[in-house]
């Protein structure tokens, strides 16, 4: 299971949250790609910066009933944030590379979205982002330095470019089985059955 994934998504935090223990259940191990989803929307769904500029009140307000009633049915906290939104995630993706050979990737990005999902953190800056690495036991200066390398940033453009050749268009897209792909939070109940089918072959 492939889990594309940019902090930026309420709806990705969601995912997040609600994929591990579903991967667990069926002792499915996640393979964390980090993307960076303003680059998708700009190569291939410019539709979701329209939607900003001229939104619709009416699914406006749906649609921020419908984030908390799948918060409360996660036990998250989750609010828009109402300093800076959209929020320059790059430095947080890169993070998310460099500490994956650590075995911190998990830790990190759900210090990450807590951060900026529930407590208003802008998660561009660089305070932010040391205290999310001081609260997950990473070095600041090792986390600086190293989101600044080449590799880590040609690792998110990777990322982001095959997510783009595979047929996604935003945070997260889940892949089964290299092919079988879903997109958002609320196709879990699809995945669930897609991995118990494969159970019972």
């Amino acid at each position: 299971m492939e889990f594309f994934f940019d902090c930026s998504s309420p709806w990705t935090y969601l995912a997040f949250h609600n994929i591990l223990p579903l991967a667990a259940e069926f002792d499915e191990p996640i393979s964390w790609r980090p993307i960076l989803v303003g680059g998708i929307f700009n190569s291939v769904n410019p539709s979701v910066y329209a939607s900003r500029e001229h939104p619709v009140p009416a699914k406006q307000r749906y649609a921020a009933k419908d984030l908390q009633d799948w918060v409360r049915s996660a036990g998250l906290r989750i609010k828009m944030p109402p300093t800076v939104f959209p929020v320059n995630s790059v430095k947080a993706m890169r993070g998310c590379l460099l500490v994956a050979p650590q075995g911190k990737l998990v830790a990190f990005a759900r210090a990450v979205f807590e951060a900026y999902w529930g407590d208003d953190q802008d998660i561009s800056q660089d305070a932010v982002l040391a205290e999310v690495s001081a609260r997950t036991g990473i070095d600041r200066d090792w986390f600086f330095a190293g989101i600044a390398t080449q590799p880590i940033k040609d690792a998110l453009k990777a990322n982001t470019d095959e997510l783009i050749r595979r047929g996604g268009f935003g945070s997260p897209t889940i892949y089964l089985d290299a092919d079988d792909m879903y997109f958002g939070n609320d196709r879990l109940p699809l995945i669930r059955e897609a991995l118990q089918r494969r159970a019972a072959h």
